[in-house]
């Protein structure tokens, strides 16, 4: 458990107190945001907390055990802090969170109130409403092995260890043209075979959509040109001239992980599990089990 900080004790003690709050926000991109209720900035982990975006929180449900805390934030929409666009592309989904109650007179006085991470987030009106999950929201998830013919693992991920930058598996060339941000035309590149990057990752490096990611439903030749289709638009602009970064696709067989990827030692699946015919194979007449006819 946490010690409370002695020098935010003794100043509670004393009667008269000069203490508020202040939240950081960590995007998986790294960017950190910093509020503070005070009506001045504050400054402390070296983040800079602003009094000038309307950001405030609601009362925070604290409990023992496993129970998961939660609370609200509410703040305004701008330009210098959380944007109606940032919102929109998903920028700020999973974020961490953290929330401090400090003096304001002394920032090294504080003690940290609260960490998790963004859950659903609403905006209108600009403004906007952020759930915020304790650390022990997580633990909600179901988890466990999951028995099936394809493989259960994401390519690059820790079960599958497959190096996704392992040379002919990505590459990083520039948009020349763009449709309703999800059909991309670009250069032929000759070294990868028609469907290679099907059922793989377009990264965005530069420009808005730098960050964001997709998933890709359709590689194929027309007319010269290679073309790239989303199963989802990009959440954010894209325009002709920007970096991104393709990455191989994987259909989870075992021919694929064998010969594609030569990974077939990670191989997270079961290709030798009955299917549910299975379950109406009648019994044979022969007695033989061998695997040959059951008659």
């Amino acid at each position: 458990m946490m010690a409370f900080n002695e020098g935010l004790r003794a100043h509670l003690q004393s009667g008269v107190t000069t203490v508020c709050h202040a939240w950081a926000i960590t995007r998986a991109d790294g960017v950190v945001f910093g509020f503070t209720d005070h009506d001045e900035g504050l400054g402390f982990e070296g983040i800079e907390f602003k009094a000038d975006t309307g950001l405030s929180a609601m009362a925070l449900q604290q409990s023992t055990g496993l129970s998961v805390d939660n609370t609200e934030a509410l703040g305004a929409l701008s330009d210098a802090a959380v944007s109606e666009a940032d919102i929109e592309a998903g920028r700020f989904d999973g974020a961490e969170v953290r929330a401090w109650r400090v003096n304001w007179a002394d920032v090294n006085a504080r003690q940290l109130m609260f960490r998790g991470t963004i859950g659903e987030l609403k905006r209108a009106g600009g403004a906007f409403r952020a759930e915020l999950r304790g650390l022990a929201a997580a633990l909600n998830r179901p988890l466990g092995r999951v028995y099936q013919k394809p493989c259960t693992a994401v390519l690059g991920d820790a079960a599958c260890g497959f190096d996704v930058t392992t040379s002919g598996y990505s590459v990083e060339l520039p948009v020349e043209a763009v449709e309703a941000r999800s059909r991309f035309i670009l250069d032929a590149l000759p070294g990868f075979e028609p469907g290679w990057f099907a059922r793989g990752v377009l990264e965005g490096l530069s420009g808005a959509s730098a960050g964001l990611r997709g998933i890709v439903k359709r590689d194929l030749f027309d007319g010269g040109k290679r073309v790239i289709e989303l199963w989802q638009p990009m959440r954010d602009e894209i325009a002709p001239g920007d970096m991104i970064r393709l990455v191989a696709g994987c259909d989870k067989r075992t021919e694929t992980c064998r010969l594609k990827f030569n990974n077939l030692l990670n191989f997270q699946g079961f290709p030798d599990l009955p299917g549910e015919s299975w379950l109406m194979v009648q019994p044979g007449q022969s007695g033989q089990l061998g695997g040959g006819s059951r008659r």
